[in-house]
Order: structure tokens, then C-alpha cells, then sequence
């Protein structure tokens, strides 16, 4: 068979290639975005039906490193990085849980699924992106190159996940957090993990401005997902969908969108799926946007308003305001181009949600079993109005993309629960103060039963 192989392209569409053990992020000739392309054709030169038994074969198994749910896709993902240099936390693998009870009483849908990447090793989808990454420093300091840090700017799961990352591989770790403005989980992981923690007096993409500027050290790597490495792990949350439903394609990917390199990476995973015949055909894919942080969706609005696909020249950055969502509080995306591209490819559409209606999303999610983060709630939210306005069908199969653990973000909850959030919360419970005498409690409990809803 021939080698699987890969390398760094021009978005623009400029037919260099460099290599990936490069130093890289832009084009060096236009400072477009680099992707990673992958030789399909060599990739082709196994059937699909063996691709196929193959990734089932490694599947939550023992053998280094094809257990973790990216590692199991090497060839597809970094085919260059040797088995000893991989990092791995068993990223990947996580549950697509079938969200029956939360489809069938709100929605009236039969066929709804939650992919849970929130319980991942930090609790959030950035592992599956920061594996690889690491991963690939590692390969390349075991090269020679003299890299002595790898730095991100984060609202905090980014943060989380390069921390634990690079604690696993031995390599400093420099976070940029805006100050004030994560949760204090978020904040802790990283504290943790040994990492150089830096709280600025900014938004992220303030943050993101510095960390720009501390990475034209060569020394000094790079993480966020303006680097298309990660997203060669992210796109394996598209193979894993695919693969736990037997290799058939949902008809609707809804997920979170801030910095939009989750979006753009799922549809390279489904194109690329396509293109070499594991897949017959592509899901419809919604980026999902909290109002406040919202430049995709006006963008996407113009768009519309003409009666075009998206452009990238529909995009205005803004200056993102306050949201319960703090992970996509991003008003000037750096995956930006990918993500038009990607929504173009897959019939995308971008919808958005308010606070109030990402908060009661995610308590209504929440009594059918589940423990959402606010970004999902957006996502919950967003699928709710495309329902309501039957662009989603109650015969079709939807998948939503939970992108963290509902326990990184106890204070959003709290808050929900305690009525402190500028809006009336419908579902809030609250804990029922007794006494003491069993008698006495017993009646109330009682009392108490007779009013539940279920």
C-alpha cells in the first residue's frame, strides 16, 4: 500500500506544499490560513470496507496509541508523527448519547443524539485538537527543533487541555487568559497542570493579539486553532459520529461556534470521509452562535438577505459582549475562512441564541439526564427554533455536538437555579429547607412529591 502522507497548503488555494514538522501558520507568500491536505489518493489504495474494519479493530483497544478515539485515525490525522511521540490522554471515544426523552417531549423528535466530547480527559472537544498538536511538537523537538514552549491564547477550555497536554509530554505550557472572564474550574486546570498562567486585562481576542505577537519567537509554539493541526483531531469527532452509527451519516450536525475552527474541522472530517468512500453523502451542518457573539450569523443574514451562498466578505468583526456562553465569546474568529467554506460544502446554515433561551435549553436538557455547558445550551437552542420553523424534520436524524462538561461551569448553573441571571428561570430548583423530625420531614416530603412534574 502506499504511505499515507500529508502536509501544510495555502487556503487561497496556492498549490505549495510545506512540511508539517515546520514552524508554520500562514501562508509565507499571502498570510492566508494553512490547512493540512492529505494524499487521498494514497489513502484510496485501501478499500473503504477495510478502512472501516480497521478503525473498529482499534476501538477502545490497548495497542499504542489506536485506543484514543483520534490515534485510532493516524493516517488520517498526523500519518508523520512516530507511535513514541504520541501524547495521549484516551481522548476521544466519548458517548453519543441518544437524547430520547429530551427529542420526544420538546421537540417531538425521534432521532435526536448529543455527542458528549465534554467527557474527555479535561472535559472538553480541545482535547481531541491539543493531542495532535503536542504531539507534533514532540515529534519535532525529537527532530532537532529547538522549541522550548507552547502558548495559547484561551476563554479556558483551549488553556485546559494544552496544559494537561503538555504536562503528559514534559514541554512548557504559556496561557493568556482574559482576567475576569472564565470560570474559576477553567482557571484552576491550567494552575494545576504547572502551566505559566497570565490573566490580562482583556477579551480574547485581545489575548489572542498578544499571543500572536509571542509566537514570531520560533521557540515559542503556537496552539490555537489558527494552527490547522488541531483541527486534524477535532475532525475525528466526525469519523466517530459516523462510525457508533455503523457508518451511516446523521442529516443534521449542529455545533457551538466561536473561533470556528470546531466548525470547519467536523466538515474536512465528513469531506474527506467522502471524498476516499466511507460515506455516500454529507450531513447539513448548523454553527450554532450566542446573540452576543453573534459576527457568523449577521454575516450569514446578508447572505441570505441576497439570496447567495455565504461569502467571506459578508463577515464584519464586532466586539463581542458579555455572555453566559464565555468559551464563543469571540467577535473576530481566526478560523473564519475555513468555516465559510465548510458551511458552503455542507448546505450549512448559522442560527443564533439568547441568553435566556440558551439557559432554559439547558435546563430543559437537563432534566431528561443530561449536564450541559452553556455553549451547548446554545446549540440546544438554536436546534429548538430550526424545529419550531420545521427547517429540521421530525423524521430526521440530528446529532449535537456537546463540546464540554457541565461541571467546568457550576456557576452558570448555580445562578440558573438560584435566580440570579437577569431573566425568570422556569426550571429553577432549589433545595427544600426541613427540619429535623423524621415525621415532619416525611409529610413534606410527601407534599413535595405530590407536585413534581415529570
Amino acid at each position: 500500500m502506499v504511505r499515507p502522507r500529508a502536509w501544510f497548503q495555502s487556503v487561497s488555494g496556492d498549490p505549495e506544499r510545506y512540511p508539517l514538522n515546520e514552524v508554520l501558520y500562514r501562508d509565507p507568500k499571502t498570510g492566508a490560513l494553512l490547512e493540512v491536505v492529505h494524499d487521498l489518493e494514497a489513502l484510496k489504495a485501501r478499500t473503504p470496507a477495510a478502512w472501516m474494519k480497521t478503525f473498529d479493530e482499534r476501538y477502545g483497544r490497548t495497542s499504542w496509541p489506536y485506543g484514543s478515539g483520534v490515534w485510532s485515525k493516524h493516517e488520517w490525522v498526523q500519518p508523520h508523527v512516530a507511535p513514541e511521540n504520541v501524547v495521549s490522554l484516551y481522548e476521544g471515544n466519548t458517548n453519543l448519547f441518544w437524547a430520547e426523552r429530551y427529542g420526544k417531549k420538546h421537540l417531538q423528535l425521534e432521532d435526536l443524539w448529543v455527542k458528549q466530547c465534554g467527557t474527555s480527559h479535561t472535559g472538553s472537544f480541545k482535547d481531541l485538537g491539543m493531542t495532535v498538536l503536542v504531539s507534533s511538537v514532540k515529534q519535532m523537538i525529537s527532530e532537532g527543533k529547538p522549541i522550548r514552549a507552547v502558548a495559547c491564547a484561551s476563554t479556558g477550555d483551549t488553556s485546559a487541555a494544552l496544559s494537561a497536554y503538555g504536562a503528559a509530554a514534559g514541554i512548557p505550557v504559556v496561557v493568556l487568559l482574559p482576567k475576569g472572564k472564565i470560570t474559576a474550574a477553567q482557571l484552576l486546570q491550567p494552575m494545576a497542570n504547572g502551566a505559566l498562567v497570565c490573566a490580562l486585562d482583556t477579551d480574547f481576542d485581545g489575548c489572542m493579539r498578544v499571543v500572536q505577537e509571542l509566537t514570531k519567537d520560533p521557540t515559542i509554539y503556537l496552539a490555537n486553532s489558527m494552527n490547522s493541526l488541531r483541527v486534524e483531531g477535532q475532525k475525528t469527532i466526525s469519523f466517530e459520529i459516523v462510525q457508533q452509527f455503523d457508518w451511516e451519516v446523521p442529516d443534521w450536525v449542529l455545533v457551538p461556534g466561536g473561533n470556528l475552527g470546531n466548525v470547519s474541522a467536523i466538515a474536512k472530517g465528513f469531506l474527506e470521509m467522502k471524498e476516499v468512500g466511507l460515506i455516500a453523502k454529507l450531513p447539513r451542518l448548523v454553527c450554532c452562535q450566542a446573540e452576543k457573539a453573534n459576527p457568523l450569523y449577521l454575516a450569514h443574514q446578508r447572505a441570505i438577505a441576497e439570496g447567495r451562498d455565504l461569502q467571506e466578505s459578508d463577515f464584519e468583526p464586532m466586539v463581542a459582549g458579555e455572555t453566559l456562553a464565555s468559551a464563543i465569546r469571540i467577535g473576530n474568529p481566526v478560523s473564519l475562512p475555513k468555516a465559510v467554506r465548510a458551511l458552503v460544502a455542507c448546505r450549512g446554515l448559522v442560527e443564533q441564541a439568547s441568553e435566556r433561551e440558551l439557559a432554559e435549553a439547558v435546563a430543559r436538557a437537563d432534566r431528561t439526564g443530561m449536564f450541559n455547558c452553556p455553549h451547548t445550551g446554545v446549540a440546544l437552542a438554536c436546534l429548538e427554533k430550526l424545529v419550531a420553523r420545521k427547517v429540521i424534520g421530525a423524521d430526521e436524524r440530528v446529532v449535537v455536538v456537546s463540546t464540554a462538561h457541565g461541571l467546568k461551569f457550576t456557576e452558570f448553573k448555580a445562578a440558573y437555579h438560584e435566580g440570579r441571571l437577569p431573566f425568570e428561570s422556569s426550571l429553577a430548583n432549589r433545595p427544600l429547607e426541613m427540619g429535623s423530625d423524621p415525621a415532619e420531614v416525611v409529610a413534606e416530603l410527601h407534599r413535595a412529591l405530590d407536585a413534581v412534574v415529570p
